[in-house]
C-alpha cells in the first residue's frame, strides 16, 4: 500500500534542502491562525500550505498537503489537538510522517505529555518569540526533537508522577520492546531518558559524537521513533527509567 506522508516522487527527502519546510497552522483563533502564517510565511525557507480551525480539519488539511511540520493547538473543537496528532501519526511511516508542535498556553499545560505520547516532537509556548518559533519549526523539520534534553525529561517525569502510567498497560508498550535492542542500545536510551545531550553521551559512553548519533539512530530505527522525545517517553512508559526516582530501573 502507498505511503500516504510519502513525500512527492520529485523531493529527495520529507524535508529536502533543495525545497522549503511545508507548515499546515491549526487553531482555533483566526487571529492566532493568521499571525502563525504571517509570521512563518515571512522566511524563504518555509511555505505554509494550509490552515486548520480544528482538530478534524487539521487532519484533512494535512492528508490532503502533506506538510512536513503542523504547529498544533491543543484546545480545538470537533477534535482536539492530541486527538487530532494520534490520528495523523497513527498509520504514518516515522520516516514520512509530519513532525507535530503542540501549541499551549501553560509550559506545564496538563495536556503536554498525552501529546508527545500521541506522537508530537515538542511544544511551543504561545507567547514564544518569533525567531524562537522559526528556530523550533527548522529543528523538527531536521529530524530533531524540539526540547533540550534536559527539559525534556523534567517535563515528562513530572507529567509521569502526577499522571503515572503502569508499564504494559493494555495499549501500551511493555518492557519486551526494548527486546529488540542491545545491550549498548539500551544503555544509551537510558542516558536519553536522563537528558544527556550528544557530546554528554559521548562523555559519558566514551565513545565519539558520530558513534553516539549512531547509536541514537538505531535506537530510533528499531523502536520506531520519530526522535529523541519520544525515546525518552518510551523509556518511561515501558518502566526502563522510573519516574519518581528520576534514575534508571
Amino acid at each position: 500500500m502507498t505511503d500516504p506522508w510519502a513525500p512527492p516522487a520529485s523531493v529527495p527527502g520529507a524535508t529536502g534542502e533543495d525545497r522549503p519546510v511545508r507548515i499546515v497552522v491549526a487553531d482555533d483563533h483566526e487571529v492566532v491562525r493568521a499571525g502563525y502564517a504571517g509570521l512563518l510565511a515571512t522566511q524563504r525557507d518555509f511555505v505554509v500550505v494550509g490552515t486548520a480551525r480544528d482538530g478534524a480539519e487539521a487532519v484533512q488539511v494535512c492528508r490532503e498537503q502533506r506538510p512536513d511540520v503542523v504547529l498544533m493547538d491543543v484546545r480545538m473543537p470537533v477534535a482536539d489537538g492530541i486527538q487530532a496528532t494520534a490520528e495523523l501519526l497513527r498509520d504514518a511511516e516515522p520516516a514520512h510522517a509530519p513532525r507535530v508542535l503542540i501549541l499551549t498556553t501553560f509550559d506545564l499545560d496538563e495536556h503536554v505529555y498525552d501529546a508527545l505520547t500521541a506522537g508530537a516532537s515538542g511544544f511551543l509556548l504561545k507567547d514564544v518569540t518569533a525567531e524562537r518559533l522559526f528556530d523550533a519549526v527548522r529543528i523538527v523539520a531536521a529530524g530533531e526533537a524540539l526540547l533540550a534534553p534536559a527539559v525534556t525529561r523534567r517535563l515528562i517525569a513530572e507529567f509521569a508522577r502526577l499522571m503515572p502510567r503502569t508499564p504494559g498497560r493494555p495499549g501500551g508498550p511493555d518492557r519486551d520492546t526494548l527486546a529488540v535492542l542491545t545491550p549498548r542500545e539500551t544503555e544509551v536510551l537510558r542516558l536519553l531518558a536522563e537528558g544527556l545531550s550528544n557530546p554528554e553521551l559521548a562523555g559519558r559512553l566514551h565513545v565519539g559524537e558520530e558513534t553516539v548519533k549512531t547509536h541514537v539512530s538505531r535506537v530510533l530505527s528499531k523502536l520506531g521513533l520519530r526522535d529523541r522525545t519520544q525515546a525518552v517517553v518510551m523509556a518511561y512508559e515501558t518502566g526502563l527509567v522510573v519516574p519518581r526516582a528520576g534514575k534508571p530501573a
